[in-house]
Order: C-alpha cells, then structure tokens, then sequence
C-alpha cells in the first residue's frame, strides 16, 4: 500500500535545503518525490502540517540505552534499545561491542543475527562495530586492559564468519603490533576501519591512513593530542583529506569550539556525529554498566570510578540541536552530519542516508525547534509503546 506524506518540507541533500514537497513510500522505500501541485489518486494520505521531513539519523558508535548494555544485550534487548533509538531519531544503527572475551564477544554476535531476523517496531540494526581488541593499552579508556591484543586477522575473520559477514565497522590502534600491515586484510573482510584509542605518532597513523583507515574513532577523545613538534595521531586525521572524524557533540567530550575546529578542517562532508551512548541514556543519573565497567552518570556524565570519561548519554536527537547550537549554522547544513556521512563511511549511501526515490523510507518529521514528532524505518511508523519508562 502506498502512503503519501503531504504537506511538509522535504530535505533534499544535494542542494542543503527543505522543499514544499510530496513524498510517497511503498513496500519500504520512496518511490514518488513529486510538486505539492501533483494530484495524488491513490494510497494513504499523511498530512504533516507544514513540519520538516527528513532522513532518519544514523548512529554508528553506540553501546546501548535505555538500560541495556550491547555488550550483555539478548535479541529482546536489542529489540528494546532500537525501539529506543527510534523514539530519539535513529533509524539506522550499529552496535559497539566493548573489548569483551572471545566467548562474550560471539555471543552478542549470535543475539545480533536473532535480533535481525526477527524485529520490529525499532530502528535497524544494521550490523556490528567492534571497539577492539587490537587497541593501546596506554589510551585504552574503557577497555579492559587484560583484553587487549596485538593484530590478529584470524580471530577478526572467525568473529566476520561468526557474525555472516555482518561485521562493518572496527576501531583499531596504530601503534599496536601488526596493525598497519593489517589493515588492506581488514578491508577485504569487508570491514571500515577506523582509527582511535591511541598515542600513535603521526608516521605510524598517516600509514595506516594509506593502507585504508578511513576514519577516526571520537576524534580528541582518548587519543594523544595535537603538539606542534608531534602532531601525532589527532594531526594526521585532522590533515588527511578522505578521513571521516566522529564527534560526539554533548559539550562534554568535545567543547563547541573544538567541533567548531574540527568541522573547519575537515569540511562538512567528512565529520560524522555519534552518540558513543552507553546504557544510561534515556534514564536519570546512576550506578551503570559499560562492559565489565562499573559506570557512574551524574548530571548525565558517564564516568569511571577513576573519573575516566566512559562514553554518554547523548542521543541522536539531542546530538542535532547541539550541533546547530555550537556551530550557529542551521539545520539544513549540519544534518548530513547524522546522515549521509555516516551512511557514506560505512558504504551504506545506496540506500540509506537521503530522502531520494529507490532508497529505504527511513524518514523523520520535526517541528520547527527540532523535535522528532514521527519516526518511520523501512516505511513503517513508530507506535509508541506506553510501557517505555525512557525518555
């Protein structure tokens, strides 16, 4: 059955602005973007009263919400997360497995194909971003330190069988043994690799740029920093033209001068906003986890016992009004943050990413403060369910 959505502004990515436009969705996707002036005779009519219509967010770096830890996460908590995110405007989403055992690791992996297979009413869960283990032990954050190893492609290809090949991103270290040399077989695995947890110089980083990192894990976030004499990992990314940097735009991680920074050397097209989101998000301050880690929020900060940052509680939604609060740019410039850069980094952009005919009907409407009124995955309306105590 067709469903037309009426009366709204279509954003339209190529040109950076909302269009008076008429949108209709069949069997998933948009099939028709057409003049407001076009007679429709056939389908659904949804009249969206003059708001903005624009593509689902898609967050590639998150570990959970809503109380669930992806690391601990069953098919029924993923389901609860991604109904979650659909609430705070994620459609699209990959969940951030923290350096965990061999034996916890494949197991999230099995409860990810279970939750793929059968779900509904939730954002997609497209596939696996693995935080780890071929990470430095000096930047290590969060990561159990015990855990981590040197490069190891056969135990990275077991995890991509394991996962059937569900596996697209991962975040590795330079200056671990291997890496650099190890990075072209990763990407034949089908695997984004990013860069990040690291004291790497800026030799060992720009190598790995040239073997096929094509991005920055929370860029300026557990990572050595910029000096003139060592500009280190954070200048090679920074410097690198083709590398995306994620930020996490919570005022927290990063201060709205320093996304500012980033978004000027990188251009608008190669920073990818994520949440980096652990469990607390949508819940009050509190004793969680992040992994094996202990976490404590107060005042929505997600912190180690040692005072250690360990990822937020920002969601996707929150993430936009911040970013047009930081930048004082408007939202039509920095949705493709949340958007089609993301979508181009984990080479998803064929059929995510933008409100274009043929790709999935992942749609937002949002009111003139940036609410998130509706949310459709696939072309299926979110139905709000009574029982979320989230927020």
């Amino acid at each position: 059955m067709k469903t037309w959505i009426t009366g709204g502004y279509v954003y339209r990515y190529e040109k950076r602005r909302l269009e008076r436009k008429n949108l209709c969705m069949e069997d998933g996707r948009i099939t028709r973007i057409c003049s407001p002036s076009e007679k429709i005779t056939d389908g659904i009519i949804h009249d969206v009263k003059g708001n903005a219509v624009v593509p689902g967010f898609i967050d590639i770096h998150t570990h959970g919400g809503c109380g669930f830890d992806v690391n601990a996460a069953s098919k029924e908590k993923f389901q609860k997360i991604g109904y979650f995110f659909a609430q705070q405007g994620t459609t699209t989403w990959l969940c951030s497995i923290l350096t965990d055992t061999k034996e916890q690791t494949e197991k999230v992996i099995a409860e990810v194909l279970k939750h793929k297979e059968d779900h509904e009413n939730c954002a997609d869960l497209l596939g696996i971003h693995l935080e780890g283990p071929f990470l430095s032990v000096e930047f290590k954050g969060a990561m159990p330190e015990s855990l981590l190893r040197g490069a190891d492609i056969e135990l990275l290809r077991e995890y991509q069988e394991k996962a059937r090949g569900n596996i697209r991103y991962i975040t590795v270290s330079p200056e671990v043994e291997g890496i650099p040399e190890s990075i072209p077989e990763i990407r034949k695995l089908g695997i984004t690799v990013a860069i990040g947890h690291s004291g790497a110089d800026y030799e060992t980083s720009r190598k790995c740029i040239e073997n096929g990192a094509e991005a920055c894990t929370h860029t300026c976030n557990a990572m050595k920093l910029f000096h003139q004499h060592f500009p280190a990992i954070m200048g090679a990314v920074l410097e690198a033209d083709d590398v995306y940097c994620e930020t996490i735009c919570d005022g927290r991680h990063l201060h709205p001068g320093s996304v500012r920074m980033i978004l000027k050397a990188k251009g608008h097209d190669r920073v990818v906003a994520v949440t980096d989101s652990i469990m607390a998000a949508g819940l009050p301050d509190g004793a969680y986890k992040l992994g094996v880690n202990d976490v404590i929020v107060e005042d929505g900060d997600a912190k180690l016992p040692n005072g250690v940052r360990a990822g937020s509680t920002l969601t996707t939604g929150t993430a936009l009004k911040r970013l047009i609060e930081f930048t004082g740019e408007s939202m039509e410039d920095v949705l493709p943050l949340l958007t089609m850069n993301p979508a181009r980094l984990i080479h998803a952009e064929e059929h995510i990413g933008s409100l274009e005919v043929g790709k999935d009907a992942d749609i937002l409407i949002l009111d003139e403060n940036y609410n998130i009124l509706e949310t459709f995955v696939k072309g299926m309306k979110i139905e709000k369910q009574e029982e979320s105590s989230c927020h």
